[in-house]
């Protein structure tokens, strides 16, 4: 398993193209991807029900489902634990890339 070498980025545009350079298996991304609309749908069941007490699973779903694909897929460690706000921006970008056939 590789590890994320520590770089200081000064801009989100600068840790994009690296952010991406993490999620090359395609297995990955479309985790990734999964955990997302899990969270979409969660967070929308949630704010209709009012059941409060759901919120925590949505950080289940998204980093469940996105560090299962690095562990097991990417075989490396995920931004998230280096550059977490970075890594939060990133996976919502990817997400929209992937729903606009950018990825």
């Amino acid at each position: 398993m590789t590890n994320v070498q520590a770089k200081e980025y000064k801009s989100f545009k600068s840790f994009y193209p690296f952010y991406l350079s993490q999620h090359q298996s395609i297995t990955c991304k479309r985790l990734h991807f999964i955990g997302s609309s899990l969270i979409i749908l969660m967070l929308t069941y949630i704010l209709i029900s009012t059941h409060w007490v759901l919120l925590w699973t949505l950080p289940l779903f998204g980093y469940g489902f996105a560090w299962f694909g690095h562990f097991f897929f990417e075989k490396n460690k995920p931004a998230t634990f280096t550059y977490p706000w970075y890594s939060f921006l990133g996976d919502w970008v990817m997400y929209k890339d992937i729903l606009t056939g950018k990825l």
